[in-house]
């Protein structure tokens, strides 16, 4: 982990640079798809989607206390969002335009103002902070 400072403009440019955000939406994709079948089934995105601790950290819920079927139906739900066709499995294109509206939505939530936050190493953030410092020394 690491603390930078980004506004809604770095997380925009990066998702705007198709090159850079679908090869790390693609390695995601890559990583999760553990049978390399080139689609994503609920048990390969459970993990990542479980990882968001949702509840926890959007509404200070403890997900313990919460009924592990209230808990189930919710990361279902999610990944529902992910599998646009409702076919009970996530393809590339399914992957990278869900990711592309979270990160929007990321970028909307920040604002103009540029904010100091911890961000995890490898997560899109981290990568869209690391892309813009590059394209600052690029251009210095």
């Amino acid at each position: 982990m690491s603390v930078e400072i980004l506004d809604g403009s770095t997380v925009r440019s990066f998702v705007e640079d198709e090159r850079a955000f679908n090869s790390s939406v693609d390695g995601r994709f890559a990583a999760l798809d553990a049978d390399h079948d080139g689609l994503l089934t609920y048990a390969e995105m459970a993990g990542e989607l479980m990882s968001l601790r949702v509840l926890e950290r959007h509404f200070g819920v403890d997900e313990a206390a919460v009924a592990p079927e209230e808990l189930g139906a919710l990361y279902r739900g999610l990944f529902a969002r992910f599998d646009r066709d409702g076919s009970g499995k996530v393809d590339r294109h399914e992957f990278r335009a869900e990711m592309k509206e979270v990160m929007l939505a990321v970028a909307n939530g920040l604002g103009f103002l540029p904010v100091q936050m911890v961000v995890e190493e490898g997560s899109f953030l981290k990568v869209a902070v690391d892309r813009e410092l590059g394209e600052l020394a690029k251009a210095a």
